[in-house]
């Protein structure tokens, strides 16, 4: 059904988008799905807001900057996909949407997010990369069933001490910010699975091998002067990714040795004695 609209609504002229998806959209859809994405639109069709048993809602791709205050009527709402619009800041009535397991807000322009998104305490997914964050916002951290945060393509320099608090979040990625230290708080998360400072100014990592939960950690494209350790069976994405985590420090002595006789070769034997 979305494809079919996606399809349709690209033929039609910007201005008159609004009613033909008002139009196409008169009963509940029977997977209790609506898929606008890529519909031009400049404004929710209200006459959404009338399928209160809808539990998922996309809006990708679309020129929205705002949202009616119906949209609260649709308190079965599950999953709300918003990223790719023009939304400058999140709309109030999102947060009272109480049972959103998965929210994406990804290619906007915010710059914060309201204290009031820590009503949403089912949230499981949070989607928040390419926005205008200079510092994950502390409301974040009150996401206690959070498992997954994309917070990448922003400009973050740290974060805040209280996302320990998060013991449910298995996945953070921050690929793409201006980290330039490790974020310290991360190393009191044993519970992390994933791990992403791509592309990020970090000069050293410090050792990860405590994280008894950790299966990747992704690094690459940083200034680093080293790798981080990591237990056995973690895998590493980044430079001396391929390097034992744990060297082994009798191999090292022998990898040094050899090193120290390429500086300083032995001398050539003697040559055999001539018959005279």
């Amino acid at each position: 059904m979305g494809n079919t609209i996606r399809a349709l609504v690209a033929f039609i002229p910007a201005d008159s988008c609004q009613n033909f998806v008002v139009r196409d959209l008169r009963e509940m859809p029977l997977d209790k799905m609506v898929d606008l994405s890529g519909s031009q639109l400049r404004r929710l069709p209200v006459h959404v807001c009338s399928f209160r048993e809808l539990v998922k809602l996309y809006l990708s791709d679309n020129h929205l900057s705002s949202l009616p205050v119906e949209l609260g009527q649709l308190q079965n709402l599950q999953i709300l996909a918003l990223d790719f619009n023009n939304f400058k800041a999140l709309p109030q009535v999102v947060c009272t949407l109480k049972q959103l397991c998965i929210l994406y807000l990804g290619n906007n322009k915010l710059c914060d997010l309201p204290s009031e998104l820590s009503l949403l305490q089912n949230l499981r997914t949070l989607w928040v990369e390419a926005n205008c964050l200079t510092q994950l916002p502390e409301v974040v951290c009150e996401l206690s069933l959070l498992k997954t945060l994309h917070a990448g393509s922003n400009a973050l320099r740290l974060l805040p001490g209280q996302l320990r608090r998060l013991r449910e979040l298995r996945t953070i990625w921050l690929s793409g910010n201006l980290l330039s230290d490790f974020p310290p708080v991360l190393l009191h998360m044993p519970f992390l699975e994933v791990i992403d400072v791509d592309r990020n100014n970090i000069c050293y990592f410090p050792s990860l091998a405590h994280l008894s939960s950790l299966k990747l950690v992704i690094y690459d494209h940083n200034p680093c002067r080293n790798a981080p350790k990591v237990a056995k069976g973690v895998r590493r994405v980044g430079r001396w990714a391929e390097e034992t985590p744990e060297p082994d420090h009798r191999k090292a002595r022998r990898y040094a040795l050899a090193e120290g006789s390429q500086e300083a070769p032995a001398p050539p034997p003697p040559l055999p004695p001539t018959n005279s």
